[in-house]
């Protein structure tokens, strides 16, 4: 229940709008202009457009309906409810939105397309939102025949990138392909590797007590296991911490400052949530 009323504050619209207006910019400024259809019911409307010169956002609008009326029959209504206001307002977005050509390089194009296909993407995704259109069919084929719906949403925009042939040539395929690539690159940064962090292990023989007095005073999120050494099989601990890039550097001068000789292991975290680390 709390949920749903977090998904209606100004801050959810605010994303939700802002996604749907950023894949609009990504068909109307870089997508469109040369024809490239890099998958989804947006993909099907540039084709459209290419070939019999009809409205974008009308074909979308069209199609869009027809998959809602699928999803009312064998999805159900909450499915409908995730769906359909996306659906909707897509191809409102792409009406109301200039469109025109940002660069006569096909292939900046088809990168710049891609980059804000899978911000707008991610950013609704990060909100449990959806612009419909050719999510839909998958997870018809899921329910029904247990099928991957990541393989066939693959699937079937791999098919509307093939169509690309018949519009454009061989090229057009290749720089829909590739554009689906540096979106699916782009939507996996854009929701965990932009904000990276250190998750730290620190071991001493000596000076444990020290070092995590100076980690409880200076940092947040201490964490303390008890372990296990594996030649000399004695009990001992272990520090954890998560801290951000910039405090990296200070943290280990300082822990070398109370024992030059801890042992200290780092890794990469793509995604901290809690805590200081609040969104």
């Amino acid at each position: 229940m709390t949920i749903k009323k977090q998904t209606h504050t100004w801050q959810y619209w605010l994303f939700f709008l802002g996604g749907l207006e950023i894949i609009t910019l990504a068909i109307n400024f870089f997508y469109a202009p040369i024809n490239i259809a890099a998958g989804g019911s947006t993909g099907i409307a540039i084709l459209v457009d290419a070939v019999w010169g009809i409205n974008r956002s009308v074909t979308v609008l069209i199609v869009n309906s027809l998959l809602l009326v699928l999803a009312t029959i064998f999805l159900g209504k909450e499915t409908l409810k995730k769906a359909a206001l996306g659906s909707l307002l897509l191809p409102v977005l792409m009406e109301i939105t200039p469109s025109f050509k940002l660069t006569t390089n096909n292939m900046l194009a088809v990168i710049y397309g891609g980059i804000l296909m899978g911000i707008g993407v991610s950013m609704l995704y990060r909100i449990d939102a959806s612009a419909g259109g050719t999510t839909i069919p998958p997870l018809i084929f899921k329910k029904y025949f247990y099928l991957d719906p990541t393989i066939t949403l693959l699937a079937l925009d791999m098919t509307i990138i093939i169509l690309n042939i018949f519009v454009d040539g061989i090229e057009a395929v290749l720089l829909a392909a590739f554009s689906q690539i540096i979106t699916t690159i782009t939507m996996r940064y854009t929701e965990t590797g932009l904000d990276k962090k250190y998750q730290v292990r620190i071991m001493s023989n000596n000076c444990l007590t020290q070092i995590k007095q100076m980690l409880q005073q200076d940092y947040d999120g201490l964490t303390v296991y008890n372990v296990v050494g594996g030649y000399s099989a004695e009990d001992k601990q272990q520090l954890v911490i998560v801290v951000d890039p910039n405090e990296y550097g200070q943290l280990v001068a300082q822990v070398r400052k109370i024992d030059g000789e801890a042992f200290i292991v780092t890794e990469n975290v793509a995604k901290v949530h809690g805590g200081k680390w609040q969104i």
